[in-house]
């Protein structure tokens, strides 16, 4: 336990916490004793550094359904981009409500909800956290995209990288494999991938290059977000298509971000564990 605050006591009102991970940030705020339902433009404000807290991403804590549940949930989490969209998945911000809710609870597992699925958490270490975070597939339904291909390897056209392999991890990607992540121009090739026709609700443009069989770099284009320093879920999917193209036969990865770095394993059946670093900003009222 620590001396930083979460929801069991918080004050009356519109509580939050700032937490990043990786400095993906997130202004988190906890809806399961009263109901929080922002519209676009509240979002938008309060993500907006010029004109609210500032963050990557509102996250809303809410009681879990029915189904979560009975399926031993402790709360359903809602993401929320700068843009006001919701997504299903980020691995960084679950981290940071994977974190509050261990402590809130003193326990060393939770289950979190998401649209993405049900979400294992653990406590590994001092603001450490490892979360399942569900399993990779290739299916073209499932990522999704607007007609059936060979999801292993994409090619746009149009002077962008070839051999793309996209992926589901309860959000859309596509990773390509690089000579060096630094020397590629994400923030100009990054939206015109994701607006491509092929990707009906666009998708996570992610580059790798392997350092070694148990090593990569990564860098992720996010839908809504733009550039990050770091993505979660973008390096789940590095790790499982390096796996999938034989480019390691290793299961346990680490994988190198411009904020730092996250360890994940992939299972046989194709699930994903992250493990990485929380950290608290500070708390307000919204």
């Amino acid at each position: 336990m620590t001396d930083i605050p979460t929801f069991k006591d918080a004050p009356s009102g519109r509580f939050f916490i700032k937490m990043h991970g990786l400095y993906n940030h997130f202004v988190i705020t906890d809806a399961r004793r009263q109901g929080y339902q922002p519209d676009d433009a509240e979002i938008v404000r309060i993500c907006n550094v010029q004109t609210g807290v500032g963050a990557d991403q509102l996250v809303i804590i809410e009681p879990p359904t029915e189904a979560g549940r009975s399926a031993g949930a402790n709360a359903f989490m809602r993401l929320l981009n700068v843009d006001a969209r919701e997504v299903e998945a980020c691995g960084n911000a679950t981290r940071c409500v994977a974190w509050l809710l261990l402590e809130e609870a003193a326990a060393d597992e939770i289950v979190i909800e998401t649209l993405a699925g049900l979400l294992v958490c653990k406590r590994t270490g001092i603001q450490e956290v490892s979360c399942e975070m569900g399993r990779i597939t290739g299916d073209w339904q499932e990522i999704p995209l607007s007609r059936s291909i060979d999801t292993t390897h994409i090619d746009l056209g149009d002077g962008l990288p070839a051999d793309g392999i996209a992926l589901n991890i309860g959000n859309p990607h596509i990773v390509y494999f690089v000579d060096d992540v630094r020397r590629v121009d994400l923030d100009s090739i990054g939206p015109r991938i994701q607006s491509n026709p092929l990707f009906p609700r666009e998708v996570n443009v992610g580059i790798a290059h392997m350092v070694n069989d148990s090593e990569l770099n990564s860098r992720v284009y996010e839908r809504g977000a733009g550039l990050t320093t770091a993505c979660g879920s973008g390096a789940c999917v590095a790790a499982f298509a390096a796996i999938a193209r034989g480019l390691t036969e290793k299961r346990q990865i680490t994988v190198h971000m411009q904020a730092g770095d996250v360890q994940i394993a992939i299972s046989t059946d194709g699930v994903a564990t992250m493990t990485g670093p929380v950290a608290y900003c500070f708390s307000g009222f919204l």
